[in-house]
């Protein structure tokens, strides 16, 4: 269960209520299946069917679902019996579904476990990897849920659903967890409270200072947006412009104003990215404008120079191999791939460290989210690999300190999402199919 202040003071305030509805007939008799386990996962990591409660008491559901809320990561787990209101063959992608929320889902049917990832959060092979290993036979639910959880927390991209911190209790859960959940509230409230407050607080200001550093790059971004807006000297009604070059102007315009708005809004790292991704879709603007002007080929739309993305969209990938790190592909622009080919180094966006000025892939943490904003999620961490800055977004608490999420996972994506990911059913016990492997139950 989240330790939050507000469902704290909630769980102790109706401690007795619940107690009451313990003794209340027909207490926490109702129809369950797939909408009421969804219901439950927007709100909590863990959900235990009624029917399914002998496999996991409230003490091992509560302590699995503290692990899982420690680490702020998207890691769903459902305990349900094999019945017709969980089909074998689609209670994963049917839950994934119901719940809306990209992450990676563990299900135990009965006596049988199977997973499936969303291929933001976590990739398929790596989704088989986990389920083989925790499919061991005879193993109890206990044991084979913990097993799950701490193989895939260190794995698993992104960070826990902003929903989790809603409500004031685990929705779905039957009487005797909430009891249970209730007295272990009260025993412990005043600690529990103490250290939230103090965990907050130490976020806060490491977000504070995180998002000061990124203010000073992000600025001198901007700035330099601005001169090459000015360098360009177009003008709407000059001879030979047309509506195409106008529209281009005007989507470079917007995207300036945008980026200076989001960064005077900004309040925690994260929102750096909504001004990098500004920034970069507006000198896109700038280079289509400048081939329409010039009669050449419209440019592709690629990633930005990775050297330093204010050089502009990147015109080739080239190999090239960071400090104590292995050779990778990279995109880069013409004047540093020509650098490159010439064996001289390239012009790299250096930031302030404690040891001086420093290329950005070996700054701290906190320029992860300045960085995806011009990359993406998806293309950042292979670009990073064995950098510190890469080393930084693979750590658990990269999420929940600097914006993690940024880079998959625990966002709402409604129904819209790959239903191949989740793939069929329980059929191949053990091949961790799940959704993104389509093999899955």
């Amino acid at each position: 269960m989240r330790t939050r202040p507000f469902a704290l003071l909630s769980a102790l305030a109706g401690l007795a209520l619940l107690l009451l509805l313990a003794l209340a007939p027909g207490a926490g008799a109702r129809t369950t299946g797939v909408s009421d386990a969804a219901a439950a996962l927007k709100q909590d990591p863990v959900y235990v069917d009624p029917a399914a409660r002998a496999q996991l008491s409230p003490a091992e559901e509560q302590a699995l679902e503290q692990r899982i809320v420690n680490a702020d990561k998207p890691v769903f787990v459902a305990v349900l019996p094999e019945s017709g209101q969980f089909p074998a063959d689609s209670v994963l992608r049917d839950l994934r579904t119901a719940t809306g929320i990209t992450g990676l889902y563990g299900v135990r049917l009965g006596d049988r476990f199977d997973a499936g990832a969303d291929g933001t959060v976590m990739p398929r092979n790596a989704v088989r990897n986990i389920v083989s290993g925790v499919n061991t036979p005879g193993a109890d639910a206990a044991t084979q849920l913990g097993n799950f959880v701490d193989q895939a927390l260190p794995t698993v991209r992104g960070s826990a659903p902003a929903s989790w911190s809603d409500g004031s209790a685990t929705a779905g859960a039957d009487t005797g967890s909430l009891i249970a959940v209730g007295a272990v509230l009260l025993a412990g409230g005043a600690g529990a409270y103490a250290v939230v407050r103090r965990n907050r607080r130490r976020r806060a200001e490491e977000e504070r200072v995180a998002l000061d550093k990124l203010r000073v790059v992000v600025d001198e971004d901007i700035t330099a947006y601005g001169e090459e807006l000015d360098r360009l000297d177009f003008h709407p009604s000059e001879p030979g412009a047309d509506d195409a070059m106008r529209a281009d102007y005007e989507r470079a315009l917007d995207s300036y104003e945008e980026a200076k708005a989001a960064m005077a809004a900004a309040e925690h790292p994260h929102d750096v990215r909504v001004v990098t991704g500004a920034l970069e879709e507006g000198r896109f603007a700038l280079a289509v404008l400048a081939a329409r002007r010039e009669n050449a080929p419209l440019p592709e739309r690629r990633a930005p120079c990775f050297f330093d993305p204010r050089h502009g969209p990147s015109t080739t990938d080239t190999s090239w191999t960071p400090a104590a790190g292995a050779p990778r592909e990279v995109p880069v622009c013409a004047a540093d791939a020509a650098r490159l080919q010439d064996g001289e180094e390239p012009m790299t966006r250096t930031v302030e460290t404690e040891s001086g000025r420093r290329p950005y892939w070996e700054a701290g943490p906190a320029y992860g989210p300045w960085a995806g904003g011009y990359f993406g999620g998806a293309l950042l961490p292979g670009l990073l690999a064995g950098t510190l800055l890469g080393s930084a977004l693979a750590t658990p608490a990269y999420g929940a300190e600097y914006g993690g999420g940024d880079f998959g996972g625990g966002d709402f994506s409604g129904a819209d999402f790959d239903s191949s990911d989740f793939g069929g059913g329980f059929g191949d016990w053990g091949s961790g199919g799940g959704f993104d492997a389509g093999g899955g139950f």
